[in-house]
């Protein structure tokens, strides 16, 4: 049975690609860039790690300042590789980090996202792929790649469930910040 439970202590966060030149092709670029800001928030909020990846930066740029402002001081790894894991770098830097439950927003659901999330579940990761936070250049290649990582044993959840999961309980100080992000 697949773990649903998100453990604060052994969560990265993965930004794939959000990049403002192909943002613009994106279908739902708007929810993208609102989810990832707010996951690049609750990860600064609780301290988890986090890595971003930029698809061909000389070309398509660098992630967009939305998202990456929350966390500023992470690396950017660019790659040409369409699965992050494939890139040595980036390989290096997730292993590095020892965690073992990968939380992925980005871009394309369907290319980058599905090649990523195949081989970190192929490496043994616990791979949490957040719908809300995800897309493609159309809802259909958008669909049938959520459909793709359901299949291959991904958890697919949301923003909201992401935010709850990590902060377990109500009432603290951190819930009411991390609360003030969806309120």
């Amino acid at each position: 049975m697949k773990n649903f439970h998100l453990n604060r202590e052994d969560v990265l966060f993965a930004f794939i690609d959000i990049q403002d030149k192909l943002l613009k092709a994106i279908y739902n670029k708007e929810e993208i860039v609102k989810n990832s800001a707010i996951l690049a928030k609750v990860a600064s909020i609780i301290g988890a790690e986090a890595i971003y990846t930029v698809q061909y930066p000389k070309g398509l740029g660098y992630t967009n300042e939305d998202v990456k402002a929350p966390l500023g001081d992470k690396e950017e790894f660019g790659k040409l590789t369409f699965n992050s894991y494939g890139d040595e770098n980036i390989k290096r830097e997730i292993d590095r980090l020892e965690k073992k439950q990968i939380i992925i927003c980005g871009m394309e659901t369907h290319i980058c996202v599905f090649q990523t999330v195949r081989a970190l579940l192929e490496a043994g990761f616990e791979v949490f792929v957040v719908e809300d936070a995800l897309g493609s250049r159309t809802e259909k290649n958008f669909k049938n790649g959520i459909e793709l990582l359901r299949e291959m044993g991904a958890v697919v959840t949301n923003t909201e469930t992401v935010l709850f999961d990590l902060a377990g309980v109500a009432g603290t100080d951190e819930f009411k910040t991390l609360q003030k992000l969806i309120i």
